[in-house]
């Protein structure tokens, strides 16, 4: 095993960073489906800030996509307003 170069690491540090590192694998890596945004209609976040995202619109009880202007119902490809 090689030693560091350089200072110690603080233990709170590597705790931290090994939190970090662990999501990033997670990402990298998925084993499972993983919950979509549920968000009521009126909820829903600026579509400018989501393109290409995913939402379950629970009162609506379907799923909306984002293309970056509206958020689009996936059951019928209206725009949901």
């Amino acid at each position: 095993m090689l030693s560091p170069i350089g200072p110690a690491i603080p233990d709170a540090l590597r705790a931290v960073l090994t939190s970090f590192h662990d999501a990033l694998l997670a990402l990298e890596t998925p084993a499972a489906p993983k919950p979509v945004f549920a968000v009521a209609q009126a909820g829903l976040p600026p579509a400018a800030s989501y393109p290409q995202c995913v939402a379950l619109v629970t009162d609506l009880n379907i799923l909306a996509h984002c293309d970056g202007v509206h958020w689009i119902r996936q059951d019928t490809g209206a725009v949901i307003v």
